[in-house]
C-alpha cells in the first residue's frame, strides 16, 4: 500500500509542478516509448515518470537515507531535501520528457511531491 501512495503521490506531484512551477514542463515527443510500447499522450506520460519516480523513492530513498545519515543528523533533516530533489534531477536526466532546470524548479516540485506523499501516508495510516 505504501508503494501505490509513493507512486500516487509522485504522479499527482509532477502533474502539479507542471501547472503551477513556471520552468518545469513534460513534453510528449515522437519517439516517446517504454520498452518499445509508443506513449501517445501526455498523461501517459505523466503515469510513467511517476511510476519511475515513485519507485525510486520507494527502494534506492531509504538506502540514501540509510548511507546519509550522519549527515542527516547533522544539518538536522535538511539534507533529506537534498536527496529528493537528487530523486527528481535522476529523473529528469533520464527521460528527456520531463524537464526541470536549475535549483528552484526542483525545489518547488520537491515540496509539492513531498506534501502529497505526507498527506498519502496519513490517509493510509488512518486506514490501517
Amino acid at each position: 500500500m505504501k508503494l501505490i501512495s509513493q507512486i500516487l503521490a509522485a504522479v499527482l506531484g509532477l502533474w502539479l509542478a507542471v501547472l503551477f512551477v513556471p520552468e518545469v514542463g513534460i513534453e510528449l515527443l515522437p519517439d516517446s516509448s517504454f520498452f518499445g510500447i509508443g506513449l501517445t499522450s501526455v498523461w501517459q506520460i505523466f503515469l510513467f515518470l511517476g511510476i519511475v519516480l515513485g519507485l525510486l523513492n520507494f527502494f534506492i530513498k531509504p538506502v540514501l537515507d540509510l548511507i546519509t545519515l550522519p549527515l542527516r543528523i547533522i544539518t538536522l533533516g535538511l539534507f533529506s531535501l537534498a536527496i529528493n530533489m537528487a530523486m527528481i534531477w535522476v529523473v529528469d536526466v533520464i527521460f528527456k520528457e520531463l524537464s526541470a532546470p536549475l535549483i528552484w524548479p526542483l525545489l518547488w516540485t520537491t515540496f509539492i511531491i513531498w506534501g502529497l506523499s505526507t498527506l498519502l501516508s496519513i490517509f493510509v495510516k488512518e486506514k490501517e
